[in-house]
């Protein structure tokens, strides 16, 4: 049997991450994959998603030459050849951790695990044992009783990127950031989408104002938006799919060539071992620790299977922490409050901390300011003017409560919020810190001025 300081069961980007940080520690450390290295993030989520977005992207910026004084006759998009872009830069990415693996001298075990007692790991019959064991098995598309996916009619996000034909029509159930980067991207390829959202606005988790924003930019574009609607059951004996829709004013049909269902994810626990080793779950969660240990010494679980946010960026710092906390390192527990959440589509968004209506609820005296993209001298020169900078300060402290932003770019300057509550910055700190001029991030700047008051360019 083979012995090891650390096994990771799962390759997504906090297993893979694990496995690394363990290796640089010098622990002696394996990995073990079902199917391909990188898990989903690389392969079916995060990456190929953003590439076929790029593609999308790309294609409105032809449609929309002549704003720019720019001539294109002829535009046209191949929808193969666009999906086979995708495949190969998630292809490139998965072959990337296969090279770090190599680099890092861990072995890598292919094959399903499942967890034993005494800190084991069977694979396809074969046992692996180590003194530290992390489960890593991350999530999937999950399924609702009203909603069953065929992988044909009523697919998830996994077959909503590999589509060997583009749908006429499209049905998108759920907007949170699957749903809505979906929708953007088969909108911009010319489908007819409609989204349905069962709570009263869409990507729910953000600021009102921010949803608000993408629902009219959503509309323009000619997406239709279906909020407080229920998808009650579909019906797939046609050619298509029809899906009765319950909402406020009652029942409508709705007709298309696919479904995608975008309503969330399901924990990948089932049939790893969970159970023989007395692992404590609780709906659908891996309970651990503030350092990823569960109830079992010597088991460990980070990502999508505990209760955190389910995203990737969540997953590797879990891993970090988690092997160097089993290191012996010194580490600090990882803040929940103050992990940026990103949306892709266009507009993106991006967001961190609380919103406008959790902060009052909260009871807490508000500062808030805001700068729209249409007062940016970089904005209006990129053809880029829609969304905004949103920022909430504690009025007594100065605390930076959160920030929200839609508009392009913003995934890339949320960073900047994220650091300065990290490091407990206040909002005059931000207004004395110079900003490049021209450029997006200004208006992060601009709207900490309009919360005090200061602001020069509105």
């Amino acid at each position: 049997m083979s012995k090891y300081d650390i096994i990771v069961l799962g390759s997504g980007p906090g297993g893979y991450v694990a496995a690394i940080r363990a290796s640089q520690l010098g622990l002696k450390t394996a990995i073990i994959e079902k199917e391909s290295l990188g898990g989903i993030c690389l392969n079916w989520g995060c990456i190929p998603t953003k590439a076929l977005l790029k593609s999308a992207q790309v294609f409105e910026y032809l449609k929309h030459a002549e704003d720019y004084g720019l001539k294109v006759q002829g535009a046209e998009h191949d929808f193969d050849a666009v999906v086979k872009r995708s495949r190969g830069v998630a292809d490139g990415m998965s072959n990337g951790v296969k090279f770090l693996m190599k680099k890092n001298k861990i072995d890598v075990i292919e094959g399903f695990g499942t967890l034993k007692t005494g800190k084991k790991i069977d694979v396809d019959g074969t046992e692996y044992s180590a003194d530290h064991i992390i489960i890593a098995t991350g999530a999937r598309s999950r399924e609702l009783p009203s909603l069953p996916q065929d992988g044909k009619k009523v697919i998830g996000y996994r077959q909503a990127m590999s589509l060997e034909t583009q749908p006429k029509k499209l049905i998108v159930v759920g907007s949170g950031a699957i749903g809505v980067e979906f929708a953007y991207f088969y909108n911009s390829m010319g489908t007819e989408v409609t989204i349905v959202e069962y709570l009263d606005k869409i990507v729910p988790v953000e600021d009102n104002e921010v949803s608000r924003q993408l629902e009219r930019s959503f509309k323009k574009n000619g997406i239709k938006i279906m909020t407080s609607a229920e998808v009650t059951s579909v019906d797939t004996s046609g050619k298509g799919v029809k899906a009765t829709v319950k909402t406020k004013k009652g029942e409508e049909i709705l007709e298309a060539d696919i479904l995608l269902s975008a309503v969330g994810i399901k924990s990948n626990i089932e049939n790893i071992g969970l159970e023989d080793v007395g692992i404590a779950v609780d709906r659908d969660k891996i309970l651990v620790n503030s350092f990823y240990q569960t109830n079992i010494p010597g088991y460990y679980a980070i990502g999508d299977v505990t209760p955190g946010q389910a995203l990737a960026h969540v997953a590797s710092a879990e891993a970090i922490l988690c092997v160097e906390k089993i290191a012996g390192q010194h580490v600090e527990a990882l803040d929940y409050g103050n992990i940026p959440g990103c949306t892709y589509c266009t507009p993106e968004i991006a967001s961190v901390g609380l919103t406008e209506e959790q902060a009052k609820a909260q009871g807490l005296d508000v500062k808030i300011g805001k700068f729209p993209f249409s007062a940016s001298g970089k904005a209006s020169a990129a053809g880029n003017k829609e969304g905004f900078v949103k920022v909430i300060f504690d009025a007594k402290y100065g605390e930076w409560l959160g920030c929200h932003m839609i508009g392009a770019g913003v995934t890339d300057m949320i960073a900047e919020a994220v650091l300065g509550r990290k490091l407990e910055t206040t909002g005059h700190e931000v207004l004395k810190t110079v900003h490049p001029h021209p450029t997006m991030s200004e208006a992060v700047m601009e709207a900490v001025a309009a919360a005090y008051d200061e602001v020069i360019h509105l």
